[in-house]
């Protein structure tokens, strides 16, 4: 009896899916476990395995089209099936062979429909369509179920949140010391690079303790203060921009840090992160800088009240002890939502991120 592949819960609240490219065609053998479709929800794209081992036969959802959680979108023939032939019959005494009858051969429309059915192929994904005249050319693009959630979660943020953004600037001359001093022992160690996300995650969680109001959210009619501190943080993603999180990061060391960054962006190039590790973060930190934004003011993601901001570390010449010095800086930037956070603890939360960088030996003595 053929196996129903279903759609799985993909994540809190998300009932539909968008059925993605399939990765295997109909006839194809499938090991148990081996990934056949993608499934694209409103919060992340995931793979569905298959439950046995044999052949996928019928595909009944496309490439495209919608499923709700729990229906049937393709059969699994499971290995092992008995073959449809008659089984061998006992040996019977030799006799003269029978003429053969003739057979007719299959009409042409049969045997091409046939011929149409082994050769099926998964219809790739809505294709690109060309507009306009020669030399005047445009390509419409079908936008993703995730871009058009993205797009209405930070349009909501605009309608909804009164946001406000401030800034200030970093020395990062002592994390930069301290990796270069560090590095070689610490990727010896680890297995992983000392970067800058760490720093900037443990100066976050500091902060955060001194200002709770930036951890905090609307529920309702309520605030509500936030007394762990799961830190997303923002990536570039195969299919647009996702938001991992650090769960307890105020447990995390150093290392933890890198190790989970370093996982989390290779798994959503990939687009295999899991919809419960893009769920329930209450600060996100997003670094432009790896793109080389000098500045921006980042949109904050709901229903958090505040995100933090890196950008590219630039030299620049600053004022040090009535000198001119060149000293490598980072623009940073705080949106905040002013309904919950006032200005004064905007200010002072982005200060305490100052202060810690400037002189890293804080974090590690958390003082």
């Amino acid at each position: 009896m053929a196996v129903e592949l279903k759609v799985p819960s993909v994540g809190e609240s998300v009932t539909e899916v968008e059925i993605g490219p399939w990765l295997k065609r109909e006839g194809d053998a499938v090991n148990k476990d081996d990934n056949v479709v993608s499934l694209e929800s409103e919060k992340a794209t995931v793979e569905l395995p298959c439950p046995v081992s044999g052949t996928l036969g019928k595909i009944v959802k496309r490439t495209g089209e919608k499923a709700v959680v729990g229906e049937v979108i393709a059969l699994i023939e499971p290995a092992g099936k008995p073959k449809e032939e008659a089984k061998a019959a006992p040996k019977a005494e030799k006799s003269a062979p029978k003429p053969a009858e003739p057979v007719a051969a299959p009409a042409p429309a049969a045997a091409a429909a046939r011929v149409a059915e082994r050769k099926k192929e998964e219809p790739p994904l809505p294709a690109a369509r060309e507009t306009g005249a020669a030399g005047r050319q445009e390509e419409v693009v079908p936008m993703t179920l995730l871009r058009r959630t993205v797009a209405q979660r930070l349009a909501e943020a605009h309608q909804t949140m009164a946001m406000l953004t401030t800034f200030n600037e970093i020395d990062l001359s002592a994390v930069i010391a301290m990796r270069k001093q560090y590095q070689e022992t610490f990727t010896k160690k680890y297995g992983v690079k000392l970067g800058f996300m760490s720093f900037f995650v443990k100066a976050a969680v500091e902060a955060l303790k001194a200002i709770p109001q930036v951890n905090a959210s609307i529920r309702g009619n309520d605030i509500v203060y936030h007394h762990y501190f799961d830190i997303g943080v923002a990536i570039g993603g195969g299919k647009g921009l996702v938001v991992p999180v650090l769960r307890d990061a105020e447990r995390m060391s150093f290392a933890e840090v890198e190790i989970a960054v370093a996982g989390l962006a290779a798994r959503a190039k990939a687009n295999q992160l899991k919809p419960d590790e893009l769920q329930g973060g209450t600060f996100t930190i997003t670094n432009g800088g790896v793109y080389g934004s000098l500045l921006s003011t980042p949109i904050i993601n709901p229903p958090q009240c505040a995100i933090l901001g890196m950008h590219a570390i630039q030299e620049r010449p600053v004022a040090v002890e009535g000198n001119v010095v060149v000293r490598p800086m980072m623009y940073v930037a705080l949106s905040y939502d002013h309904r919950i956070v006032d200005g004064r603890e905007a200010v002072t939360f982005l200060i305490q991120i100052k202060e810690m960088l400037e002189k890293p030996a804080r974090l590690l003595l958390e003082v």
